[in-house]
């Protein structure tokens, strides 16, 4: 794929797959049609790297939809002196985008192969303001809370404490919560002690592996 064929399959994509259906933020559709899937997607899966569709990525993972990005980053409603925990890296592709879109984004992911196949795509784009660790992601990542957005790509059985105590006064948490296969996007809204949640669209994401997620051996908190 050229770098034409490139920007125009990004263009195509950000115009047919979000703005028609639905996506109205423009600093999100801009994002997106900037950050060139192809590279974070399996040199094999290049062609594939804008179909509306999730595609594999290896170790049993995906990198989502781009709808599905594009939806969990207006959900989240970053703005641009916003700190973000990204949970579920998989790739890098969303770490990426929500890096267009806020002041910094700290990336947590499980597998420590996809972490530093993602590190290393980052850096040759010269992405600077993404940090990733190998770690349990239910855990969030304490060291740099509190965070004004948390945006999980992976299904929990239900909202995991350590993420909600994580969020910043103001704070959005978006994440799908239900049973395996099968969940809803959930946005929740810290002030102060309290929280507020609402139900967006259904989705289908990976298991949220960890402590706070369906259990499973994993790697150790961030």
């Amino acid at each position: 794929m050229t770098e034409v064929e490139s920007r125009s399959a990004r263009e195509r994509m950000v115009e047919d797959q979000l703005r028609a259906r639905g996506i109205r933020d423009e600093r999100v559709l801009s994002a997106m049609a900037r950050v060139p899937r192809e590279r974070f997607v399996d040199p094999a899966q290049r062609e594939r790297a804008y179909d509306d569709a999730p595609l594999p990525i290896g170790y049993g993972q995906t990198i989502s939809q781009p709808w599905m990005v594009a939806r969990m980053l207006e959900l989240g409603a970053l703005r641009p002196t916003d700190r973000v925990l990204d949970v579920g890296a998989g790739s890098g592709y969303a770490a990426a985008v929500a890096a267009e879109l806020g002041r910094e984004v700290f990336a947590v992911e499980r597998i420590p192969q996809l972490a530093e196949a993602a590190v290393e795509r980052l850096r040759a784009l010269d992405c600077r303001n993404v940090r990733i660790a190998v770690a349990d992601g239910s855990f969030g990542w304490r060291e740099y809370a509190p965070y004004d957005a948390i945006l999980v790509a992976a299904g929990a059985p239900s909202l995991p404490p350590l993420l909600l105590d994580q969020l910043a006064d103001g704070g959005r948490l978006v994440i799908p919560v239900g049973p395996r296969g099968l969940q809803r996007l959930s946005v929740v809204t810290r002030a102060g002690e309290d929280y507020h949640t609402h139900w967006d669209t259904g989705c289908a994401f990976v298991d949220l592996l960890g402590r706070f997620g369906w259990g499973g051996e994993g790697p150790a908190r961030a």
